[in-house]
């Protein structure tokens, strides 16, 4: 077994440190969501975390490590009448991202099954977290079903699994630690929700801590036993430390004054249901106990804020975590004497979440638009070298759903039909290559016929491989949505280009809950950039859209053609994911000889292609051109005015759109 990095040996993240021990000394905290750039010891740190657990009891020979003092009733390995008991370390069950659902919750044995006709079941990874950590890196990449199954399991501390006809429950009480890095998405609210605490990292910028980060590295590397020996006294000091916490524990104190505290800040911050204040306290009280003390402080409540409140706080995913710390000592001091509640202030609740946008000009922008150039396009402000200040984005709305035809095949999500891992069972077919998802009813069905005929003599089936059938079952999956943006001189009126970025963050934000990949293409002048190349990062691509300039030329071709080469990149990265073409445009093409023509067959390529397309058409003023329109007819998809847009007539942009479904979904 490998030597691990020493927990005490990590530089410069103590309060990563510090949240992971406070879990180790009150498991009922549930958790840590650690969140950071990459190459700042997250994975290190947790990893290390076991190490300094106490060991546990369990009855001896059980799967599902029920306590001795207490065995689990309907534990499936029970039941326990005689106990024999045997202490071993807590066990780190590391979820990888493209574990199974049979993996995480465990199965029917179908060897045993087939072969002996019996029902027996196979534990998952629930089981040998139970009473240990259950860590995840990258937990903002897993798929939503096994979100799901976490969620249930983390809420009522047992698993239960109904498949195959097994029915089983057990256990499952462990401390969940997520990784994740947030450039690569975010999490969905209800598992943010279900970490206690959450921890922001980074790499530090001062250089004689970077020496040390990596003096000792290099030590670790060159010889891992003897570095974690010179550590060891200071491993085995935070250990003790771990169980003389624990012991203090039920004896802290949390006063009405501390409690009032709690409350006081959880509703200033405006964070959703009372988990957060329970948390609160629960933080609190470790706090107090991992510094020895029988009372919670002041300094306790407040430390407890700032790990237990960022991550709740965050209305939208566009939100930055964090919390107003002036707010919160405010809060603090308000709270602390023996009045009534204070009053939330001026600002009203919720002053350091969401900040309220600034409203911009309100009809005043139709005179202060530029005068037409000779291309019929606004021409820049004085000073301006062709370019204006970006606009600030209209307040965003809620959007229906928007799916691309047919049915794909792609990564889990939340947008159109697929034919996933998870979902509701169609039918059954011949696997191809490895089994994943055996249909048991079919693959019995298949075998039966041939039992005399292949000499059957016991209880269980005689199988061939040919009567093996794989489950086809039909869920959702997430899309590429790729936005291409006309920044040109012809969007540059601030009152419309506002809007424009209104309705596309609306889109990001549906983008994000249904779990896609998001890019970003846009045009203006005499070419076009890929703004942000395709992610799971909707966050960026919302940071990107809010400093978008304007002005200039409109290379329509150049942007198409740039998207083009984007969803070609993409379709060899990851030829399963499905793309939906979003050109957010007013039609126009102007600049180099043939603009519209060349326009055109650019579209052209698209419709060849049969990607899923809609045109959000940004034309404004009494006469129109119906530019987008014609434009939409060349992609082979459908266009929609952007005042049907912002009147929230999206409903049915994509389900209406005309082409035909992908060749790669075929």
């Amino acid at each position: 077994m490998s030597t691990r990095f020493p927990f005490t040996a990590v530089v410069g993240q103590q309060d990563l440190q510090l949240a992971l021990l406070l879990n180790a000394v009150a498991p009922n905290i549930g958790g840590v969501l650690v969140r950071g750039e990459k190459g700042t010891a997250k994975s290190t740190a947790v990893r290390a975390l076991a190490a300094l657990l106490p060991e546990v009891e369990v009855v001896a020979g059980c799967r599902f490590s029920c306590d001795p003092a207490s065995p689990d009733p309907t534990c499936p390995d029970g039941p326990h009448t005689v106990v024999a008991a045997e202490a071993r370390d807590a066990r780190m069950v590391e979820l990888p991202v493209g574990a199974s659902e049979d993996r995480l919750v465990g199965a029917l044995d179908i060897e045993r099954a087939l072969a002996e006709g019996v029902k027996a079941f196979e534990p998952g990874l629930l089981a040998a977290a139970n009473r240990g950590i259950l860590y995840v890196d990258e937990v903002n990449l897993l798929h939503d079903h096994l979100v799901d199954v976490l969620l249930d399991a983390a809420a009522m501390g047992a698993s239960y699994v109904e498949r195959e006809g097994v029915s089983v429950r057990h256990a499952a009480r462990f401390l969940l630690v997520g990784t994740m890095n947030p450039e690569e998405g975010e999490l969905r609210p209800q598992l943010l929700d279900r970490f206690g605490l959450t921890v922001e990292v980074a790499a530090s910028r001062e250089p004689d801590q970077r020496v040390e980060v990596v003096r000792r590295r290099l030590a670790y590397d060159d010889d891992p036993a003897g570095f974690a020996a010179r550590w060891a006294d200071e491993e085995r000091a935070v250990r003790q430390r771990i169980v003389a916490a624990r012991e203090l524990l039920p004896k802290v104190r949390l006063g009405d004054g501390a409690l009032k505290q709690i409350a006081a800040t959880c509703a200033a911050f405006e964070v959703d249901g009372m988990r957060a204040d329970i948390v609160m306290a629960r933080t609190a009280t470790a706090l107090a106990a991992w510094d020895g003390r029988s009372d919670v402080l002041a300094e306790d409540v407040r430390q407890a804020a700032l790990l237990a409140l960022p991550h709740r706080r965050r209305r939208n995913p566009f939100d930055a975590p964090g919390l107003d710390e002036d707010k919160l000592d405010q809060t603090l001091e308000e709270s602390a004497g023996d009045d009534d509640d204070p009053d939330p202030g001026p600002d009203g609740p919720g002053g350091g979440g969401q900040p309220s946008p600034e409203e911009g000009p309100q009809g005043g922008d139709a005179g202060a638009q530029p005068e037409a150039g000779e291309d019929g396009e606004p021409q820049p402000a004085a000073g301006g070298a062709g370019e204006q200040a970006p606009a600030r984005a209209a307040e965003p709305f809620r959007t229906k759903a928007l799916t691309v035809p047919g049915v794909g095949a792609g990564a889990a999500g939340r947008r159109s039909r697929a034919r996933t891992e998870r979902g509701r069972t169609t039918g059954a077919l011949r696997p191809r290559g490895a089994l994943t998802k055996l249909h048991l009813a079919a693959t019995v069905r298949a075998a039966a016929p041939h039992q005399r005929a292949r000499g059957r003599s016991g209880p269980g089936l005689v199988l061939r491989r040919d009567d093996l059938r794989q489950a086809a079952r039909e869920g959702r999956e997430g899309n590429l949505v790729l936005f291409v943006v006309d920044a040109s001189g012809s969007m540059a009126a601030r009152q419309r280009m506002s809007a424009v970025k209104g309705a596309v963050l609306s889109l990001l934000l549906d983008a994000y809950q249904r779990r896609d990949k998001v890019g970003l293409v846009t045009f203006r002048g005499t070419a076009a950039e890929v703004a942000l190349p395709p992610t799971s990062s909707v966050d960026a691509a919302a940071a990107r859209l809010e400093s978008l300039p304007t002005g200039g030329r409109t290379p329509l071709a150049a942007g198409l053609l740039k998207a083009h080469d984007v969803l070609r990149v993409e379709r060899l990265r990851d030829p399963s994911r499905r793309a939906l073409l979003v050109v957010v445009t007013d039609g126009r093409a102007t600049g180099g000889p043939e603009p519209v023509a060349l326009a055109g067959r650019a579209a052209r390529l698209f419709g060849a292609e049969s990607v899923a397309s809609v045109v959000v058409d940004c034309e404004s003023g009494p006469v129109r051109l119906g530019l987008a329109g014609r434009l939409a007819e060349e992609l082979g998809g459908t266009a929609v005015t952007l005042e049907e847009l912002r009147a929230d007539a999206i409903a049915g942009l994509v389900r209406d759109v005309r082409g035909t479904t992908s060749r790669r979904a075929a």
